[in-house]
């Protein structure tokens, strides 16, 4: 997600530096340095460094509570604090996930829902947002200006994610359970973290969280379901479970800002996929 972004906003024109802890080259053009947000010390050079805009994006490297803290709550925290003096700072995007929403409701949810995880994974990111906010409010005491925005991404899928894909070509593998299910492309979020990026720059009014997700909450099963005969895989047998649990997610609040989804539903995105596979 990050090198997809950073390589639009050079598309854009912009200077883009990279932070990765690895030395797996960045795209061109972009300048990299090699620190670990779960390092304080290694992050020292971000100092001198005087951005715009910063997009924390960064994985958990794993499925525990510790991995999730240390890379979510405490790594922004740490990036954070080399920018404490950084006059130039106009916003700071996160991004974070739907998976702060933990309840399972037929109610369409939206920014305006209470996100209450259920979790550990939804309570850290949920934590971090609280600190990113914590941070900009403290430095605009300072006369700063900046401005913080959770990006709350549900499902992602796109070109080398393909769980589902390869899941709907064994129905031994699907799930007991049906549920409800939200996704979005992978290209469709980095170019609205970008649209987002752009539209700051110019100063314009941006939401302080947005649940990126695409037009059509879909039922698990009715997903599979089309994957498989995408794929001449017979479906005839199979019995849908009743819906039990999930949510269904708004993208309203996105879509009043003007950005267009060049996925907007599943099925456009997925049979993009399969035709370049």
């Amino acid at each position: 997600m990050g090198g997809e972004i950073a390589r639009l906003l050079l598309l854009a024109k912009h200077q883009v530096t990279g932070v990765r802890a690895s030395n797996k080259p960045l795209p061109a053009n972009i300048r990299a340095i090699q620190a670990d947000v779960t390092n304080p010390t290694s992050l020292s050079v971000l100092e001198k460094l005087k951005p715009q805009i910063i997009i924390y994006c960064v994985a958990a490297n794993a499925q525990t509570d510790e991995s999730y803290r240390a890379h979510y709550v405490d790594g922004l925290k740490n990036t954070l604090a080399t920018q404490a003096n950084n006059d130039e700072l106009l916003h700071v995007f996160f991004v974070s996930s739907t998976r702060v929403y933990g309840q399972q409701s037929e109610v369409i949810l939206d920014e305006n829902t209470l996100a209450i995880p259920t979790d550990f994974g939804g309570e850290r990111l949920l934590e971090a947002e609280s600190g990113l906010k914590e941070f900009c409010l403290n430095i605009r005491t300072n006369a700063q200006a900046c401005e913080s925005t959770s990006m709350r991404l549900s499902g992602i899928y796109g070109f080398g994610r393909l769980y589902l894909v390869n899941m709907a070509k064994e129905p031994s593998r699907w799930p007991q359970e049906n549920h409800w299910s939200n996704r979005i492309h992978r290209d469709d979020a980095a170019r609205f973290i970008v649209f987002c990026c752009e539209n700051a720059l110019q100063k314009q009014k941006i939401a302080d969280c947005y649940i990126v997700t695409d037009d059509m909450p879909t039922q698990q099963y009715d997903v599979l379901t089309w994957l498989a005969n995408k794929q001449n895989i017979d479906t005839s047998t199979i019995k849908v479970p009743s819906v039990q649990g999930g949510k269904r997610l708004s993208n309203q609040r996105l879509r009043k800002t003007g950005f267009q989804l060049q996925y907007p539903n599943y099925q456009i995105g997925y049979s993009h996929i399969l035709q370049h596979a």
